[in-house]
This record gives C-alpha cells, sequence and structure tokens, in this order.
C-alpha cells in the first residue's frame, strides 16, 4: 500500500462494527464477562498480549486498539500504546527503560519538558543524565559509558532543528547495549520511519499534527520486540490510559495526515525561503533548505517536511521583536503546533556557543493552512513594524548623544 491508502485503512474494521466506518467511540470502565468461561478467556488473551484483548476500560477499548494499531503499522513498530500527553508518553517510556545507576545520553536540543523529567525527576532516584551535542561532529561512541542504557534523539531538534545522524547513533549505541529512544514528532510516522533507522521505540506528541485540530491531547509511545515489554509493564504499573474522546479525534485526523503535511510542507517552505531572502532576518533554520547545515542528512533520511522552523530576526531589542509579533494578524501568540493555524512564540535557545551563533532574536514558527501568501504578507507587516522600531530606537539614541552635556 502507498502512504496515503495506509492512512485511510489503518486500524479500522468496520466489520465489528455492523459495517460502521469510524470506529466507534467506546466509553467504557467495566467490562463484563456472560460466564466464567467467558472471564477466563478474557484474561487469558490479555495476559498473551493478544490484539484487542482487555479486562478493563484502562487496558483499552476498541477506540484505544484502533489507535494503537494504527500507529505501529505506520510507524513500522511492533506494538504502541496511547498517553494523555506527549509528556506521558515520554516520561512514561523512559522510566521503563532506566533504573538507579544507568546513565542516559540526552541531546540538549530535546523538548525541554523531556530534559526536565529527567534532570528533575529520574535523577532523584539515582539516574545519571547527561546532555550533549547533537551535531558535536565526535561519534557518540566517546560519551557511551558500560551503564549508558538510553541515547534519547529528537531529530530535528526543538527550536534549533538541528539534524541527527540517526542511523550512525543507533550503530553505536546498540554495540554498547543501550536503548535508542527518539522523539519522532516533527517528521511523523509518514515522513520518517524510526526503525528502519535503528531506533527502539519512538515517542509522538499525536497532539500535533496527528490530531491536526488543537482540540485534543495525545502521546502514542512505539516500541520494538525487545522494549515493548518493559514499556507495556510500566505504562500498567502508573495507571497510564488515556479518554475515549481525544482517542476518536486522533483517529478522524489520521485519515487526513497525508494531505495536511504536503500542505504543510509545501508552505512551510515557501515561507522559510521568503524569509531567507529578507534583509531584517538574521537566519532561518529549516532542514529543508539548501542552507541548513543539517540538510544532506534530512535529504537522506526523511522523506519531507512539515511547517515547523525557526526565524532569528536582525535585531537584539526586545520592543522590536515585540512589535514583530504585535504587528502580525494570521500568526497566533501561543505554544504547541501542528494543528490548521499558524503559530509564533520566541525562545531563547538552549545551547550556546558554535551551536548557536546567532545574535537576534529567535522565534519559532508554525506554517498553517492558511494561504502562504496571505502568511507572507502578514510576516512582511511584522517585519516593517520590526524595523520601524529599531531605527526609532537609532534615532532616540542619537537625539540622547547629541543632547547628553559631555
Amino acid at each position: 500500500m502507498k502512504e496515503s491508502t495506509h492512512l485511510v485503512c489503518a486500524g479500522r474494521h468496520p466489520e465489528r462494527f455492523g459495517g460502521v466506518v469510524n470506529t466507534p467511540i467506546f466509553r467504557a470502565s467495566t467490562i463484563l464477562a456472560g460466564s466464567m468461561a467467558e472471564w477466563e478467556e478474557m484474561k487469558r488473551a490479555r495476559a498473551a498480549e493478544e490484539p484487542g484483548a482487555t479486562t478493563y476500560g484502562r487496558y483499552g477499548t476498541p477506540t484505544t486498539h484502533a489507535l494503537e494499531e494504527a500507529i505501529a503499522g505506520l510507524e513500522g513498530g511492533y506494538r504502541s500504546l496511547v498517553f494523555p500527553s506527549g509528556l506521558a508518553a515520554v516520561s512514561t517510556a523512559l522510566t521503563a527503560l532506566l533504573s538507579a545507576g544507568d546513565h542516559v545520553l540526552v541531546t540538549d536540543s530535546a523538548y525541554s519538558p523531556t530534559r526536565a523529567f529527567l534532570e528533575r525527576v529520574l535523577a532523584r532516584f539515582g539516574v545519571e543524565v547527561e546532555t550533549y551535542d547533537p551535531v558535536d561532529g565526535k561519534p557518540i561512541e566517546a560519551l557511551l559509558r558500560p551503564n549508558t542504557r538510553v541515547v534519547y534523539v529528537e531529530s530535528p531538534g526543538s527550536e534549533t532543528f538541528d539534524i541527527q545522524d540517526i542511523p550512525a547513533i543507533s550503530a553505536a549505541a546498540h554495540k554498547h547495549g543501550a536503548y535508542v529512544v527518539m522523539d519522532n514528532t516533527w517528521g511523523t510516522p509518514l515522513y520518517f520511519k524510526p526503525f528502519v533507522h535503528g531506533v527502539d521505540v519512538s515517542i509522538q506528541a499525536a497532539t500535533k499534527y496527528i490530531v491536526g485540530h488543537s482540540d485534543a491531547m495525545l502521546g502514542v509511545v512505539t516500541c520494538n520486540r525487545d522494549t515493548w515489554p518493559l514499556v507495556k509493564q510500566t505504562t500498567h504499573d502508573m495507571g497510564q490510559t488515556a479518554g475515549p474522546d481525544d482517542i476518536y479525534l486522533a483517529l478522524r485526523g489520521l485519515r487526513t495526515l497525508a494531505v495536511r503535511l504536503q500542505r504543510h510542507w509545501q508552505s512551510g517552505l515557501r515561507v522559510a525561503q521568503w524569509l531567507e531572502q529578507q534583509p531584517q532576518v538574521e537566519a532561518v533554520l529549516h532542514p529543508a533548505l539548501p542552507s541548513h547545515p543539517g540538510h544532506a542528512l534530512w535529504k537522506r533520511d526523511f522523506t519531507g517536511a512539515c511547517g515547523l522552523f525557526s526565524v532569528v530576526l536582525r535585531t537584539t531589542s526586545k520592543a522590536s521583536l515585540t512589535a514583530f509579533i504585535d504587528a502580525l494578524e494570521h500568526f497566533g501568540l501561543g505554544v504547541s503546533w501542528g494543528g490548521y493555524e499558524s503559530l509564533v512564540i520566541p525562545f531563547t535557545p538552549g545551547c550556546a556557543g558554535p551551536r548557536w551563533p546567532y545574535q537576534g532574536q529567535a522565534v519559532r514558527l508554525h506554517v498553517g493552512l492558511e494561504d502562504p501568501q496571505d502568511l507572507i504578507d502578514d510576516l512582511r507587516r511584522g517585519l516593517m513594524a520590526c524595523s520601524t522600531q529599531d531605527a526609532r530606537a537609532q534615532n532616540e539614541e542619537a537625539d540622547y548623544d547629541q543632547t547628553c552635556p559631555t
């Protein structure tokens, strides 16, 4: 099957629900057995991990199992589990794989709550947490220790959009007996196949592109055969579950993922190319641009891009940054991304030195499904407001220098 066909078919079983096209919403806690024999069979099926088997709502319903089946098939993994948020997925997967005395390597470009969970929570329980430069050029093997249990990757990285060499990292980690855990939210199951590239556990904030409409929060963890028992058991031990209504919205969003992502990719790249030509812009950090340092790796490993990238404005003034954002009409100011709407959020990079050689104010953009020309016109207004504020500040400074007594 082609990917777009797979997205339409994955996890769907109309024959089980009277021919209903979409898997219905099952709201359930208690699940009754009709007899002791049926109860024993239900318990046996769940213990044997047969797909769709359950004895209680926390272990999933047909709605849950439909999304888990679909994501596992699309990512090329063994099995998937659904969580109430992306961070819940991250924290549970890491808890499952790490114990006191273990060492974990986490890229310094990872989603900041991921790093915070490792440093504030797991470190308290005896896990050694070390950040690493994702594009340092040194082999990851130099950082691996005998007790390294997990190498955490995110490609491209949050905000900085560094592309990592996932196959090389995976090969080195596996040689030392470590698992590779990846945040695959940017690439989605459509544009990056984690298990083909050696990843052991793939995590997605399904809140983003899978739901696609900014109206539900979900996370998904997909495992290979080796990691599945650990992650599944910890998920059940921690009582992690997600509501059927949100899962239904993710299933609905999944059906249009290919069409939406194509538009996000095309529009995002067009906007990024335009921004790259503007004198008020110091840098555009988009992996699909030839100017991006990781463009060759992106082209080798990914089959597409999404609408998320960063821009560095050629100004150091907070007032000018404020003028830029406040002038925008189509870009909303808010966190998250992956919905149909365009967003902007300023940020301060968590890395320094050669990894961040830029001087100006940084913003992250998500290009939504609006007409790209309208978005370009909107950004033009923002850049003009930024320039006007810079010029005003320079004039005020010049006037002060002229009137200030020597």
